[in-house]
């Protein structure tokens, strides 16, 4: 696959995001965060890189106080008008996440699905978002962000892999780069009773990947502790085996 355009994050994001097969864990996911995370019902939660909302209007949904924030106007605006249909506590904003300017205002963040995490232009940008989250968090606040995990990139990739919703198919194309730690991520979505053709992955999105050391020494330069890693939304322990790394950190008091 060729690099597509370092800016690639800022364009080509569809609302039809909604019909992809990890959209159905959402509530599972939600119910994870609140039990690991100890959370009660009254905590201010900050949604970065938050698409059309469906982590924030789920927590909402529980009574949350919720802000979310993305840089897409069509998953702003269908946020919006999903949280105003059911009459809930969340504020959708639409913007670059770095130019969040929240300074201990939250009790919990979050970055879910990668949230934006590794998309930006250089390392120093990438680094940025973690700044961000840990200036928007009040102290003893809470972070949680769910990613691929570089470890497992190191063992499995490049490889190709299928996942079956209610919906349709998706197929993920991944290829690594060792040296600078650079996923290309493709994927094609196939609706049930359709031809399925031969995908063409003729670009990829690169994303700077995190292993598991790398991200306790970004906490720490941060004043913030890891308290778990994840590989899965049923508490299985992060490892080279597992494809997603869900970490959830404190902020120092």
């Amino acid at each position: 696959m060729k690099v597509r355009k370092a800016d690639w994050y800022k364009e080509g994001w569809t609302l039809g995001i909604k019909n992809h097969s990890w959209v159905e864990d959402t509530v599972r996911q939600v119910e994870f965060l609140i039990k690991i995370m100890e959370l009660t019902g009254k905590e201010k939660i900050l949604d970065l890189a938050c698409g059309y909302g469906r982590h924030s209007l789920e927590f909402a949904r529980r009574g949350f106080q919720v802000v979310g924030v993305d840089i897409t106007k069509d998953y702003i605006m269908d946020a919006r008008e999903s949280a105003e249909k059911e009459n809930l506590s969340a504020v959708f904003m639409q913007g670059d996440i770095r130019e969040v300017g929240y300074e201990q205002e939250f009790d919990v963040v979050l970055n879910m699905a990668d949230g934006a995490v590794g998309y930006l232009e250089n390392e120093a940008e990438n680094l940025k978002i973690f700044d961000i989250v840990a200036k928007a968090l009040k102290p003893g606040g809470k972070h949680f962000m769910d990613i691929v995990s570089a470890d497992y990139a190191d063992t499995h990739f490049p490889c190709s892999l299928w996942d079956a919703g209610s919906n349709g198919l998706t197929l993920s194309k991944f290829e690594w780069d060792r040296e600078s730690n650079i996923m290309l991520y493709g994927q094609e979505d196939y609706k049930y009773g359709t031809i399925l053709n031969k995908p063409v992955f003729s670009e990829g999105c690169p994303t700077r990947l995190y292993h598991r050391n790398e991200i306790y020494d970004i906490m720490e330069q941060r004043h913030m502790q890891v308290v778990q890693m994840f590989g899965k939304f049923d508490g299985t322990p992060a490892s080279a085996s597992e494809i997603q790394m869900m970490v959830y950190s404190k902020k120092c008091e």
